[in-house]
């Protein structure tokens, strides 16, 4: 029996869709690839990176010298930035980095792939808040070294440098009826600036206070301060308390 044209022409369509999308799907779920660098596990679809592909994804510097080991007994292979590696290769490819500087936040092991780190970068790593203040650990009896955000550490010293953080006390200068007046709390309440405002106000009475405060932080930078109320302070911050006789 003879097919009829229109039906052949429709299953020769149907076959090349089946085929197409058959390859489609074999392109899209081809097994990813695994490989490692500096014993952190990595994954790709792609059969080649290059060496400063495989550095992008470690966060090296292109400058840094990565290595793929190789069996035991033969040197390492130093992959150039522009070599590609066949990641497709029966064994799981491990690279590495010889130089690597180890140092420690708060107990917490990091590596480094260059010699030197500034306390920002150290603040980063470590989650560090603003205003607590990073040290590098010194042998007892000799004290901590202070770390600056703008200051750099050689971490290619001999040892693994220790950094820590500590909090510091907070002190801030209040401007309160034009006088400075220390104060060491982060906030501070409408009765407290009545109290700072009535130590140079000798005059006898029961008075009442209006409290307008300038030049405070993000969370009240300006206002009027109720009774109930309590408000953030930052250095330098302005109170202006006036006080009225009561009726």
């Amino acid at each position: 029996m003879i097919q009829p044209a229109a039906e052949m022409i429709g299953s020769t369509l149907t076959l090349f869709y089946n085929t197409f999308k058959f390859r489609k799907i074999m392109k899209h779920d081809k097994e990813a690839l695994l490989f490692y660098i500096d014993d952190k596990q990595f994954e790709t679809l792609e059969q080649y990176l290059t060496g400063a592909a495989l550095k992008k994804l470690a966060g090296i510097p292109e400058s840094v010298a990565l290595y793929l080991a190789v069996q035991e007994g033969y040197e390492p292979e130093l992959i150039e930035n522009h070599k590609e590696v066949d990641l497709a290769r029966k064994d799981v490819e491990h690279f590495f980095v010889k130089d690597k500087l180890k140092f420690t936040i708060n107990g917490v092991p990091f590596i480094s792939y260059v010699q030197y780190i500034t306390g920002a970068e150290i603040r980063k790593l470590g989650g560090i808040p603003a205003e607590d203040a990073i040290y590098l650990k010194n042998v007892p009896p000799y004290q901590d070294d202070l770390i600056e955000d703008d200051e750099k550490v050689d971490l290619a010293r001999p040892g693994r440098e220790n950094f820590i953080s500590k909090k510091l006390p907070f002190e801030v200068t209040l401007v309160v009826n034009g006088r400075p007046k220390q104060w060491k709390e982060k906030t501070i309440s409408y009765d407290q600036v009545v109290a700072l405002a009535k130590q140079d106000d000798p005059s006898p009475g029961e008075k009442a206070y209006t409290v307008t405060y300038f030049d405070g932080p993000p969370q009240n930078p300006k206002g009027e301060l109720a009774k109930s109320q309590v408000v953030f302070v930052k250095n330098q911050m302005i109170f202006n308390a006036t006080a009225t006789d009561k009726s």
